[in-house]
């Protein structure tokens, strides 16, 4: 059985996230009456979910086209490596920007053992630790190094 959905309607869901971002971006970039902000937690928090839910999305295609098409699954597999790098970074970055005082004083960190009281800070660290699980489940320790692509000699 054949699709009748044309080709730019294929995707609509990722291409209105796609739009969103585009948007995002656009509005973040500093403009002569409003001063640049920095960041905020609950900013990088939805960001930390979008990008897990792209490595989601990156791992299942890289699964589908694994068999078929081999090289293109390990492409994609590498993009899925590099993306939960990236996902890493801004959780790293999260837990460096401040909070609220009440938050601050319990902890900053993401503690496996005993995760931080409290959205934003529970629901990105238990959302990073379940995607981490995933990612560790199917790469190598040496995948997971941080990428250089300087020339060493």
């Amino acid at each position: 059985m054949t699709s009748s959905t044309r080709p730019d309607d294929a995707h609509p869901y990722l291409r209105a996230a796609s739009a969103g971002i585009r948007h995002h971006a656009r509005a973040l970039a500093p403009s002569d009456a409003d001063p640049p902000k920095p960041v905020d937690r609950p900013h990088l928090d939805v960001l930390h979910a979008h990008l897990t839910s792209l490595l989601h999305l990156l791992d299942r295609l890289a699964g589908l086209n694994r068999p078929p098409h081999p090289a293109a699954g390990r492409h994609l597999a590498t993009a899925h490596t590099r993306l939960w790098q990236a996902t890493n970074e801004v959780h790293a970055a999260f837990h460096l920007l401040p909070g609220t005082p009440q938050a601050d004083a319990e902890t900053s960190d993401c503690d496996p053992e005993g995760l931080p009281e409290g959205p934003p800070v529970l629901t990105i660290c238990q959302r990073h630790l379940a995607a981490g699980h995933v990612v560790r489940r199917k790469t190598t320790p040496t995948d997971l190094r941080p990428h250089t692509t300087a020339c060493v000699r």
